[in-house]
């Protein structure tokens, strides 16, 4: 894309980016993997992550969430996937006051944006082999904004009459997750509902540390991350997990068709972690990052 982040910690309101060279229309699939980062330091300044989607267009945020082996955590059968819109919704970014003491914020659906996740929903489901496709929802309230969801989704199920499609409201949806999470295949859903579900089914499996994530976008373009904090309390001991930050990595091989590295990539880090002897503190263990990171690639 040719683009570059162009922001100052000290002097600028938001951040924004820069192109470096002329634009271009993206003709082949294109990935970057984003380490996590903190939180910013401008004043009054938009979300570096929220700046990071509107600027590339990455409408769909998925989140792989199974269970690993070797690994006991409540559930050993969790094996689902989560598709949140990543562009609209409660984080439009359209909040202001009123007047003192009021505060408003937009809430944004629109029919494009909710066509296309919902799409890419099916689409990934029939490309995997999944064979049911959940809309999350609050339509019994928010009847306009989530009704509207509702409707696309439904417009594009009828297209996809081999994959089941049911829709699930949220606060349900929650229960039932907890409660016997293997009732889901695919879940797809407006952003805020997202951002919430999709931490809820990482806690299932062990927690954000062993979660990837990989940003969708229009023209082949995607973004991997690991969607945990910068957790700058153990910056700089050797204590981190980089699972997530891993897997992330092995979607984004994926998405750039080189499945035989991303398998190889995802084998070594789910053995090490099977085997239980290199393991972080976060997972019960005492390995430092670099003992954990040298017992992967022991194994590639």
């Amino acid at each position: 894309m040719g683009r570059t982040f162009c922001g100052d910690r000290s002097r600028s309101q938001n951040p924004k980016f820069c192109y470096m060279g002329k634009p271009r229309v993206c003709t082949k699939k294109q990935g970057w993997l984003k380490r996590p980062n903190g939180h910013t330091h401008w004043e009054r300044s938009s979300s570096l992550n929220l700046t990071l989607r509107k600027e590339l267009n990455l409408y769909a945020n998925v989140r792989p969430c199974y269970s690993l082996p070797g690994y006991k955590t409540r559930y050993d059968d969790v094996n689902l996937v989560t598709i949140r819109e990543n562009t609209e919704g409660e984080y439009s970014g359209l909040e202001h006051q009123v007047v003192r003491g009021v505060v408003e914020s937009l809430k944004i659906i629109t029919r494009q944006a909710s066509l296309r996740v919902a799409e890419y929903a099916f689409y990934y489901a029939k490309a995997h082999g999944r064979e049911r496709v959940s809309a999350v929802h609050k339509a019994n309230i928010m009847q306009k904004t989530d009704g509207l969801f509702l409707k696309c989704c439904r417009e594009v199920a009828e297209k996809y009459p081999e994959i089941k499609y049911e829709e699930v409201v949220i606060d349900n949806c929650c229960m039932m997750l907890v409660k016997n999470p293997t009732l889901f295949d695919v879940l797809v859903m407006p952003n805020l509902y997202g951002d919430i579900i999709s931490d809820l089914c990482a806690g299932l499996i062990g927690g954000l540390g062993l979660t990837p994530s990989l940003n969708i976008g229009e023209g082949g373009i995607a973004l991997a991350e690991a969607v945990h904090g910068s957790a700058p309390d153990i910056a700089g001991k050797n204590l981190a997990n980089p699972t997530a930050l891993l897997l992330s990595a092995v979607s984004m091989l994926h998405h750039l068709d080189l499945t035989e590295k991303a398998d190889q990539i995802q084998e070594a880090v789910l053995k090490t972690i099977a085997e239980g002897k290199y393991r972080t503190g976060d997972l019960g263990g005492s390995a430092t990052t670099t003992e954990f990171t040298k017992a992967i690639i022991g194994h590639l």
